[in-house]
């Protein structure tokens, strides 16, 4: 993307350096092993810096090609692969996923009782593939600790990811067979729908998840580095992953981290890829364009202004229809569209922020928002895990907002 002056664009210079010298401090005191930002309005970024170590014991520097884990920011990508299959006619969004993947005939509801014997009763109406795209499925992942279904997912291998050799068909016939929180399309629940979406996406194209967003997204893209495995090519540039220590410092996850550097078994279309940021920023932009970057159209614009509105029942925000526990956005006015979270209302979301901004984050604590009001995206890039250790999402709502002085 081009650079520009960021008066032209908008933007106070004073009150950029805001944003560095506030985040410098999660590095300085030892919270963030580095970071990456670039923020940029009308096409061109207005500002773009790093600061601190992708490699902390190597004393690596964050440089401009540096790979961050993206996790759940893969989620947009898989539901922009789906929406192009919609686009083609390959299925409806009303289309019921049994009719792709067969093991979703039959989906239960749990209704009460523990988890090695729950009492569950058919669900009410068949799981529909938007279900998927905005996480009112009824399914959910293990890693929750909020419910007796989290446990069941526990109990059958599936926490942070599925059992060892498990590919993604597999996966889905399992989940497929545990019992949903809800019926599908009336609660919101964050959970695996993108990672069966990805499936979807694979059965309905007849291509492999990753050789699809190989041909279909990154090469007419230009996302030079977006993948499921980080190669051996490219491992020196790969940020080290992070967690916090009870003393606000950091230590590091090989053993969580290095899963990128393998060839994937299951193809999670839910938080499995790693990217640059000039990667996301090219994905982003096209979503900003309304679907086309550079000459190359991925969506009609009409598809991306669909996607970007609030799709939970009866147009309530995440508050009132959402399960109360940990996602990559408040849920304070807030609702959620097809692969994204949308702010319905800045006022109950408590900072900073525009009506219809759509976004999300990943369990590293990256995020992303593209503001259409302002026309405006942002991509933040670090490695600690997990993303609800601070509140740097919100923080960086007022930090970018108050710049803006046209």
């Amino acid at each position: 993307m081009p650079t520009s002056d960021a008066l032209d664009l908008g933007f106070d210079p004073s009150r950029l350096q805001r944003i560095d010298d506030y985040l410098k401090q999660y590095v300085d005191d030892g919270r963030l092993p580095g970071w990456q930002i670039q923020i940029a309005r009308h096409g061109e970024v207005a500002h773009f810096s790093s600061y601190g170590q992708r490699d902390i014991e190597a004393g690596l520097p964050v440089e401009d090609d540096t790979i961050f884990r993206i996790y759940s920011m893969t989620k947009p990508i898989t539901t922009v692969a789906a929406m192009m299959l919609f686009e083609e006619g390959a299925f409806e969004l009303t289309t019921p996923v049994s009719e792709l993947i067969p093991s979703f005939k039959d989906l239960t509801v749990y209704e009460k009782g523990m988890a090695a014997r729950p009492v569950t009763r058919p669900a009410a109406n068949p799981m529909e593939i938007r279900h998927l795209m905005n996480h009112t499925s009824g399914l959910t992942y293990g890693f929750h600790h909020i419910h007796v279904q989290d446990e069941i997912y526990r109990n059958a291998g599936h926490e942070w990811g599925p059992p060892p050799g498990t590919d993604l068909a597999a996966a889905c016939d399992t989940w497929a067979s545990l019992p949903l929180r809800f019926d599908p399309g009336t609660q919101w629940n964050y959970g695996v729908s993108t990672d069966v979406l990805g499936r979807v996406v694979e059965v309905a194209s007849g291509m492999s998840l990753d050789k699809f967003m190989a041909e279909r997204i990154f090469a007419p893209l230009g996302m030079k580095d977006a993948s499921f495995q980080v190669g051996a090519d490219k491992q020196d540039r790969l940020a080290a992953l992070y967690a916090p220590t009870p003393e606000g410092k950091t230590m590091r996850l090989d053993a969580f981290g290095d899963g990128i550097k393998n060839p994937p078994t299951m193809l999670s279309g839910g938080g499995g890829m790693a990217a640059t940021t000039a990667d996301y920023s090219r994905f982003t932009e096209m979503i900003r364009r309304g679907g086309e970057l550079d000459g190359a159209r991925l969506l009609g614009n009409r598809t991306v202004d669909y996607m970007s509105q609030n799709s939970l029942p009866d147009d309530k925000d995440l508050t009132e229809v959402g399960i109360p526990l940990f996602a990559e956005t408040k849920f304070d006015g807030v609702g959620f569209g097809l692969g994204f979270s949308v702010v319905m209302d800045p006022i109950k979301y408590g900072t900073l922020t525009s009506v219809g901004e759509i976004g999300w984050g990943g369990a590293a604590s990256t995020a992303f928002w593209v503001d259409p009001l302002e026309d405006l995206t942002l991509i933040f890039m670090t490695q600690l895990l997990p993303s609800s250790t601070y509140p740097i999402r919100t923080e960086l709502k007022g930090l970018v907002y108050q710049s803006l002085v046209d």
